[in-house]
């Protein structure tokens, strides 16, 4: 067992979708990962729980980010420009996880730094495979940087 799965993997999901949300709840715990979700709506929330500022200033730094890209307050694309620009927050893993197919929104993701562009399928099922893949991937094989989980 890696070091990485002897903990609790924290993921903050960037999603203002709830049946998007209740989906990704529901294939990661199909996935059996040992994880804990936190769920912010939208770009503006994200930077703050990212921060620990306000309500979210015990936040716990993410290992992984899922971020959607159609967002309301502060698009997607705004919250990873500005992720990657902090210092303190460039080095989390940030998947664009987006029902955009487009060429332009990925090459805009992918010139950002996001670490991946993934096209959410319409299907429940392809769905709940997709985030078990993106689960297995990050955290059984991709290496990721040890963070400091402070409250």
């Amino acid at each position: 067992m890696t070091e990485n799965q002897e903990r609790f993997i924290e993921i903050l999901l960037v999603e203002d979708t709830p049946t998007d949300v209740r989906l990704t709840i529901e294939a990661l715990k199909r996935g059996k990962l040992a994880h804990h979700l936190s769920v912010v709506e939208d770009g503006v929330e994200a930077m703050a729980f990212l921060r620990r500022q306000g309500k979210y200033a015990r936040a716990v730094r993410p290992d992984l980010i899922l971020l959607d890209l159609k967002l309301p307050r502060k698009d997607g694309h705004e919250v990873l420009a500005e992720l990657k620009a902090d210092e303190g927050l460039q080095d989390i893993p940030v998947v664009v996880l987006t029902c955009s197919p487009a060429d332009v929104d990925m090459l805009r993701a992918y010139n950002l730094k996001a670490n991946c562009y993934i096209t959410k399928p319409v299907e429940f099922e392809e769905f709940v495979k997709l985030v078990a893949q993106i689960a297995s991937f990050w955290f059984s094989v991709a290496t990721l940087p040890r963070f400091r989980h402070s409250a």
